[in-house]
């Protein structure tokens, strides 16, 4: 199976060197891409000098993870890769990582996305064993923030994978499309999962694949930007792909999640990120409910077998 890396990187000069030296260090060969989302630090010329090999790919302006990711996956798919992995720039990959994921996918054609046990840098506490999509509208990784007792040594199908160590089959991606540009960041990975499987593909965690995330080394320079992304994100995951009867059975959970994200916002003086996000959905809602009509039209999967990956439980 050729398989092909990528890369997003935004001012990530700091961030590189371990991420790259680990990948080089892989099992298997493979092509590694690095997109440069209009970095403004030193990160070009320490891969340009530092790293012959690997495919650097250089865009004029920040075009987030989406945008960055999207281009990587064209490179790979032009140049004919079956499966792209995505691994992000502060995030260090064990030496098996690619081949466990690549073994993942051979395993069952009908598996469309193989992702890890990734862990913060200490090694210790999760940052994510897939991820859970709440009845709320919510998204949230499997363990973040627990420590790793063996509680999810299993290999499982999960809802959704962490975009920031992951493999993604390319026939999935010619049949569902790539990343959703609407997004920019955040929660995209969730909406590739959910679209993923609405289409009849399967997303499988698999322990022994192994990489470590310095959660938020690059985002947390956003704040209040990273805020407003999140949550414009929140409405459009929803709105594009809860189908048909599930959408109106958790319409009401969705809303109470909604009014407690805006009164959030005022108690903590993010009102107007709150509503400059809640604006652009509206501009943005005749094309999400255009896309939502295509992907529910294309729907292979149950109402019920969704509504079972859905976790019920309430959300504080």
């Amino acid at each position: 199976m050729k398989t092909m890396v990528v890369i997003p990187n935004w001012n990530g000069e700091d961030l590189l060197a371990g991420c790259l030296d680990s990948l080089l260090a892989q099992t298997i060969n493979t092509t590694i891409v690095v997109v440069d989302n209009g970095s403004i630090d030193g990160s070009v010329a320490l891969i340009e000098q530092n790293y012959p090999t690997v495919q650097l790919i250089k865009l004029p302006k920040n075009t987030g993870f989406a945008g960055g990711v999207n281009t990587g996956i064209g490179y790979a798919l032009k140049n004919g890769a079956d499966a792209v992995a995505l691994f992000n720039n502060d995030a260090v990959a064990d030496n098996n990582w690619l081949k466990t994921l690549i073994d993942t996918l051979n395993e069952d054609p009908t598996i469309g996305i193989a992702t890890c046990k990734l862990l913060h840098t200490a090694k210790t506490h999760f940052d994510s064993a897939g991820d859970y999509y709440y009845v709320w509208g919510l998204p949230f990784p499997r363990g973040r923030g627990k420590k790793d007792t063996g509680q999810y040594n299993k290999k499982e199908f999960v809802f959704s994978a962490s975009g920031g160590a992951s493999l993604y089959r390319s026939k999935m991606l010619h049949q569902i499309g790539i990343f959703d540009e609407r997004f920019f960041a955040y929660y995209e990975d969730v909406d590739m999962g959910f679209r993923a499987q609405l289409a009849g593909w399967l997303v499988c965690y698999n322990p022994k694949s192994v990489a470590y995330h310095q959660i938020s080394a690059t985002s947390s320079k956003l704040g209040l930007f990273a805020r407003y992304h999140a949550t414009k994100n929140f409405y459009i995951l929803y709105l594009k792909n809860m189908p048909g009867r599930l959408f109106w059975k958790y319409l009401p959970h969705f809303l109470v999640r909604a009014v407690r994200m805006f009164v959030s916002s005022i108690i903590r003086f993010r009102f107007w990120t709150q509503l400059k996000a809640m604006i652009k959905v509206l501009i943005l809602l005749p094309s999400i409910l255009i896309d939502r009509h295509k992907i529910q039209k294309k729907r292979v999967a149950s109402i019920a077998y969704i509504d079972s990956l859905l976790v019920k439980k309430e959300v504080l």
